[in-house]
């Protein structure tokens, strides 16, 4: 079996396989060939931020954290090994958390180490885990495996808020010219374009690390960017009210933030056309001077970075398996998600059914009610013309009715944890090493 990469997604795909009793070929370019982001030839280096994300059970990352400490984890139980102080999240110290995953894959016996670039898809059964800086060659052989606008290079995502935390007393649904109801509109007088418009120019942006491309094509530039190019030019691009009657007032507003539908259920929206790169308080206060969205709930924040990733919803199924390949499957950030646990949980996945594969038996996914459940099933579904990729968040999961939001958190994650640890003991074979859940307090 060939896992590809040695990254969170790839280390954890392997290790899964390996638990199964599936011997894997590991590849690694490195140290033979380096990316721009990495230092070592470790597994699982962290190359950003050190944290895992917040813990608890109002935290849709804690969700997913306890998932993965219920299927035995080699992520999670490196992260209790190299946890740092940092408050309510997880945090990890980088050289214990790579080196206590590095020890552990190449002293298992049924694990071979290849140090050498991957150019092709290989032949026989494979998971693809390359990460956001997958090889040249590697993108050219998947572009030509499956085509060029099935393969992107760069994310430029805008923020995606929570449809429950929309205003929608000040929106109004309809498509430019009467064509469709489809979009949710934030209508905005003069003023209150002004006040955004200044806030906007004058927002703090992210710092780039070197690696990373910032090369804009024109049709991903940031909404940041497109504001200092002048006061109108945003009226004229994504905030251009042209085609769209209030139905309130019977004109078209001064300008217009619109918002798409995400995912098949409708529990999230993206601003159209806001890609950016702005820190992430900033969007936060930028998003929240919107009319309609002054207390959005914000469950992926916009970014603007080098990153190869696959057009998941129409590559993918939910178990992580290629439609038109038989025996490849891909994880990570290839796959479609967005961060370390995000991209660990869907190597266990792509693990997981990959030795199912080997050993006859049917592909399988989590219960929706899970975090890493609602995650895949969003790679299979989302809108494939504007696919982005995603993170763990609330919107993913079916919502709780008729408590605060705390205690639907609370109550989500417990619904959602339960029916995991249920899927989990319910595995035929059984996972090894998998824990039962502990009665919650």
């Amino acid at each position: 079996m060939n896992v590809v990469g040695g990254g969170l997604a790839g280390s954890e795909a392997a290790w899964t396989l390996l638990r199964m009793g599936v011997p894997v070929r590991l590849f690694e370019m490195r140290p033979k060939r380096m990316t721009p982001a990495h230092a070592t030839d470790r597994f699982a280096e962290i190359v950003c931020s050190n944290s895992l994300g917040g813990e608890g059970e109002t935290q849709a990352k804690g969700l997913l954290q306890a998932e993965m400490r219920l299927l035995g984890s080699l992520v999670m139980e490196a992260a209790e090994a190299a946890r740092v102080p940092a408050g309510g999240a997880l945090a990890v110290d980088r050289e214990v958390f790579s080196g206590f995953i590095t020890e552990r894959l190449q002293a298992h016996p049924l694990l071979e180490v290849v140090r050498e670039e991957v150019r092709e898809i290989p032949e026989g059964l494979t998971v693809l885990a390359t990460g956001p800086l997958t090889s040249e060659a590697l993108a050219e052989a998947l572009k030509r495996r499956f085509g060029d606008h099935f393969l992107a290079y760069y994310d430029a995502a805008s923020p995606i808020v929570l449809y429950e935390s929309i205003d929608l007393s000040k929106c109004f649904r309809a498509g430019r010219y009467d064509q469709s109801a489809d979009y949710l509109n934030c209508p905005m007088t003069e003023e209150e374009y002004r006040r955004f418009y200044e806030a906007l120019v004058a927002a703090e942006r992210h710092t780039p690390h070197e690696w990373e491309n910032l090369q804009y094509f024109e049709a991903c530039v940031p909404v940041e960017e497109l504001g200092r190019r002048g006061y109108q030019t945003l009226l004229y691009g994504p905030m251009k009210p042209v085609g769209l009657k209030d139905p309130r007032t019977g004109k078209e507003p001064f300008a217009v933030v619109q918002l798409r539908q995400e995912d098949k259920e409708g529990r999230m929206w993206s601003l159209v056309g806001f890609q950016t790169g702005l820190k992430w308080p900033e969007q936060k206060r930028l998003i929240q001077m919107i009319p309609g969205l002054e207390n959005a709930e914000i469950v992926r924040y916009g970014v603007m970075h080098r990153n190869t990733y696959l057009n998941a919803p129409r590559l993918l199924r939910e178990t992580l398996d290629f439609k038109e390949a038989e025996g490849l499957f891909a994880a990570g950030v290839l796959a479609g998600v967005e961060g370390y646990l995000e991209s660990a949980a869907t190597g266990f996945l792509a693990g997981l059914n990959a030795a199912r594969r080997v050993l006859g038996l049917e592909p399988l996914v989590p219960p929706e009610a899970s975090m890493l459940g609602g995650l895949v099933r969003f790679l299979a579904t989302a809108n494939p013309e504007n696919f982005q990729p995603m993170n763990a968040n609330w919107g993913l999961v079916p919502p709780v009715e008729g408590r605060g939001k705390k205690e639907k958190r609370q109550a989500m994650y417990r619904r959602g944890l339960e029916a995991f640890a249920q899927w989990l003991s319910a595995l035929k074979p059984p996972l090894p090493g998998a824990r039962s859940l502990q009665p919650l307090p």
